[in-house]
């Protein structure tokens, strides 16, 4: 293995394992917050990390980031919102769903499926009705999780072409602009809801600088030397690392049920990366 893909393994690795922890600061912050109010505090935090590299006259880099960051920002408000009604470990899990989500998305697009898709997909719509079952109904929450899974889909695939074509930095600080302008219009229809005296100071600040401005950078670097499968695949830890979180900080724990769908979840993405006598969808750059 080449030097600079093993690289690019390791941005995506720690880009994840720092993404499984938002789970539960979300889930805290929502005691004193609003979704749109959590969101614009984290990135207007991130946005100001990258404000050096605002400043490209690049129409392309801007038309891709500002893309980009509109897709983003439903992403990360479907997440915080579905966070208001179900657990982080549930809402983890149900996340991952993007990875299956992927290939079926470049299928509408065009492409071939081979069988390991259509076998993943079962597995994975299994999986969640598991774990939606598990020791409560199915919630508000789980639905608005599930947009989640449809919008990072659609990111990644977008990302993996932009990643090519522009500078990582200027790129994720466009990005971080828009998702915080965005948040901004979410936030003034929310309505007042601050609450100063429990305000997570330190949860939005690690949110913002770290699981915002670095992750999404180490991404963006990550996936210009890993190919989208192998990067799928390791995104599969999140839910992992996010239950492990859920389960010392919050004491939250999955019963047999959840066990059980939550490993249909990790099923259904390992196989739907395995190839097939037809060309694996994700391994095919779209064309633009």
């Amino acid at each position: 293995m080449r030097r600079d893909q093993l690289l690019g393994l390791l941005y995506l690795n720690l880009a994840t394992l720092f993404w499984g922890s938002t789970f539960v600061l979300v889930k805290d912050s929502l005691q004193a917050l609003g979704p749109g109010q959590i969101n614009f505090v984290r990135f207007a935090i991130a946005t100001l990390v990258f404000v050096p590299f605002l400043f490209r006259r690049d129409p392309g880099l801007w038309r891709a980031g500002l893309e980009l960051g509109a897709v983003l920002f439903v992403a990360y408000l479907t997440q915080t919102v579905g966070l208001q009604y179900t657990t982080a470990s549930r809402s983890a899990f149900i996340t991952t769903l993007y990875v299956v989500a992927l290939p079926l998305l470049l299928g509408v697009l065009g492409h071939r499926l081979g069988w390991p898709i259509w076998l993943a997909a079962g597995l994975a719509v299994g999986g969640v009705g598991l774990l939606s079952y598990d020791g409560s109904p199915p919630n508000l929450g789980d639905a608005w999780t599930l947009g989640t899974a449809l919008s990072y889909a659609f990111y990644i695939w977008r990302l993996e072409h932009f990643a090519q074509r522009f500078p990582a930095l200027p790129l994720t600080g466009i990005q971080m602009l828009m998702v915080t302008l965005l948040s901004l219009v979410w936030m003034l229809g929310e309505g007042p809801t601050w609450n100063p005296s429990n305000f997570p100071f330190l949860s939005l600040l690690y949110l913002g600088l770290v699981a915002s401005a670095l992750c999404i950078w180490l991404q963006a670097l990550g996936q210009r030397l890993v190919p989208a499968p192998q990067a799928a695949v390791i995104f599969t830890l999140e839910p992992v690392y996010a239950a492990a979180f859920a389960y010392v900080l919050l004491g939250e724990r999955l019963g047999w049920q959840g066990m059980l769908g939550a490993g249909l979840i990790i099923a259904a993405t390992l196989i739907s990366q395995l190839r097939s006598t037809k060309p694996h969808p994700e391994q095919v750059t779209p064309e633009m």
